[in-house]
């Protein structure tokens, strides 16, 4: 399989989101993972209406004005994909998404590629049991992705990277590549110039998370 098509892969969806009353519905977009879709700026600082999942709502609604969206946030900071997936069913999937988003790559390099692999297929497929639209994130960077950090240092999170843009084309879901579009920037300035502290986004950084989420609602 390949990664979804952006121009395709929402088209009913948003057929229901350009729908006007009665003929319309309400829409979940859940956005799972840690500390970055949690809104975490510089810990233990908690920037809910500057974090990307916000920004993403709004959005949405600027788009979509006759929409009735919710914006769901289940992530949890400090957390990685193992247990995240723990409480899929529970606490996830419950809000009966239409669209999921899951964001896990920098903390799970705490667990390793392979135990973080079974669990993101492990979360994949219970979503697409179900239905759901998967939108997978590739991480944003973290100080250890700076040019003046040793290669070795800065490849753990590559790996990662790599792994979750290929569960999106195994599976056929979408992908935001928040690490490539990143590194895009960098091109041009710095990284500290997206970063709220060593770990987090700043409102900037958010802003390039959600522009790439929003390429997945075009208007029509």
């Amino acid at each position: 399989m390949r990664i979804a098509d952006r121009r395709t892969y929402l088209a009913d969806l948003i057929a229901v989101m350009n729908a006007h009353w009665p003929e319309n519905r309400t829409v979940n977009v859940v956005c799972h993972g840690h500390s970055v879709p949690s809104g975490y700026f510089a810990t233990p600082m908690v920037n809910t209406f500057n974090a990307y999942p916000h920004l993403l709502h709004a959005g949405l609604k600027n788009r979509f004005p006759f929409a009735v969206v919710n914006v769901i946030v289940t992530a949890i900071g400090g957390e990685n994909s193992e247990s995240g997936a723990a409480r899929f069913a529970e606490q996830v999937l419950c809000h009966r998404p239409d669209v999921l988003t899951i964001d896990y790559g920098l903390n799970d390099r705490g667990i390793g590629l392979e135990k973080a692999e079974a669990v993101w297929r492990a979360m994949i497929e219970a979503a697409l049991a179900q239905q759901v639209k998967l939108i997978l994130m590739t991480p944003t960077p973290d100080a250890t992705q700076r040019p003046d950090v040793p290669a070795e240092t800065r490849e753990v999170l590559q790996q990662h990277a790599v792994q979750i843009r290929r569960l999106a084309a195994d599976y056929g879901t979408g992908l935001v590549d928040s690490l490539a579009a990143f590194e895009e920037y960098m091109h041009a300035g710095d990284l500290s110039d997206l970063l709220s502290w060593s770990n987090h986004p700043n409102r900037a950084g958010h802003d390039i998370v959600a522009c790439e989420l929003l390429r997945w609602f075009p208007m029509g």
